[in-house]
């Protein structure tokens, strides 16, 4: 009989839904100095045991591994898994996980990582797999609630990794010399001379209408603006597509100011600026186009000097959330593979979880690098929808993180047996 085939008799023939919920009592007991409460999880495990024991006796050769499964993963997860253990033939070996819309969600789980998550992960971490938590936050916000939600022992194993701040640092604890790594260090002055420029004068210069509608969130190399208004209102998206409109030029001024750029062909460098990132971005380019803001220049208009600094900046536009200047020399990519260094992992097979650009250039990375796959909320990016879909299509709902958590358990059991 095929595997196919098995999996179909263990959650045909077997009471599947009651070991999952046995599990999850179990997993998530609370830890209470009660002996009432403590026979009870006993009692719970040892219907559990009895029920993994029946997998066992039915399933001679692979009883364990469909015992586990059963316990842990839905029929869908179990067989998405074993697809994607057939495409791949490798087991996931790290994860790469976005926080903000991806493992929390304001919309469903209050702004908190479900404890079902925060319980797979501990598991997966205690089996040996490495953690990147992979955000644009500050470290100290991470750290935060990292430690409140994985506790400090897992945070500081030496086996958990924080690109923070969208690639500004990583932050991995003991591993000495490497323990903090400032990449934002390795910038030349003219990406740091135009970043300071624009962020000593975004607010200032910036119209009553923007200063009102907008607050300033992001570091030195992570410059964004975010609207005062509940995201993806009609307030928000309104005030978000000015202030996209205001950083292309005030990044163009910027850059005529500090770069060494030549002829501009007759054009301003804001202009030039506008029609380089339009020609990028198709939203950017709809944006301009409904804000009355396309330039008469071109993408070909833009001489190679300027090009060549652009080309190191990208502009990141979220409809009714965020528009924001940061540098691809500090992109979570570079993020991510710094961490892999540090932790050692020398051959990656990752999962990527994200829900923004920034999310996506690491899950195509990791594609081009046939070096893991890629999941995202429903609700995420439609570029990162759309890559994901076209790849392995692991969607899931908002807030249910845990669901491809489960999926990576069941890929990783079908890789333990080969």
């Amino acid at each position: 009989m095929g595997q196919y085939d098995q999996l179909y008799e263990l959650y045909n023939e077997h009471d599947t839904d009651t070991l999952r919920a046995l599990q999850n009592l179990v997993d998530l007991f609370p830890l209470v100095e009660s002996s009432v409460a403590l026979d009870r999880w006993k009692e719970i495990n040892e219907e559990l045991e009895d029920g993994k024991e029946a997998v066992e006796d039915a399933f001679p050769d692979v009883g364990e591994r469909f015992a586990d499964l059963a316990a842990r993963a839905r029929q869908e997860q179990a067989f998405t898994g074993l697809d994607l253990y057939k495409k791949y033939g490798r087991p996931v070996n790290v994860f790469v996980l976005d926080v903000d819309e991806t493992l929390r969600s304001t919309g469903s789980t209050d702004n908190e990582i479900p404890r079902e998550t925060l319980n797979l992960l501990t598991e997966f971490h205690d089996a040996g797999v490495p953690i990147v938590i992979c955000t644009g936050q500050t470290l100290e916000n991470v750290k935060g609630f990292a430690i409140q939600g994985l506790g400090s022992q897992i945070v500081h194993s030496g086996n958990l990794s924080i690109v923070y701040e969208t690639g500004t640092g990583v932050f991995t604890p003991r591993h000495g010399a490497g323990t903090k790594q400032l990449l934002y260090e390795d910038l030349d002055d003219e990406i740091q001379a135009v970043f300071d420029d624009v962020r000593t004068r975004i607010l200032s210069e910036a119209s009553e209408e923007l200063r009102k509608g907008c607050h300033l969130q992001g570091n030195e190399f992570n410059i964004t603006m975010k609207p005062n208004f509940e995201t993806g209102s009609e307030a928000a998206e309104a005030v978000i597509d000015q202030a996209l409109v205001y950083e292309l030029d005030l990044l163009g001024d910027a850059v005529a100011t500090h770069g060494e750029l030549g002829d501009a062909s007759g054009h301003s460098v804001p202009d030039l600026t506008r029609a380089y990132y339009a020609d990028q971005d198709p939203e950017i380019h709809a944006v301009l186009e409904s804000e009355g803001a396309l330039p008469d220049a071109a993408a070909t208009d833009v001489p190679a000097d300027l090009g060549a600094i652009l080309e190191r900046i990208d502009i990141g536009y979220y409809e009714g959330d965020a528009a924001e200047i940061g540098t691809l020399e500090l992109s979570k990519v570079v993020g991510v593979e710094a961490a892999f260094d540090v932790l050692g992992i020398e051959d990656p097979f990752a999962v990527v979880m994200g829900d923004s650009k920034s999310d996506l250039r690491v899950m195509r990375w990791v594609q081009e690098n046939d070096a893991g796959i890629a999941a995202a909320p429903e609700h995420a990016s439609q570029s990162v929808v759309d890559h994901v879909e076209s790849t392995d299509d692991l969607i899931f709902e908002q807030g249910r993180a845990g669901d491809i958590l489960r999926m990576v358990y069941a890929l990783n059991r079908f890789a333990d047996e080969g």
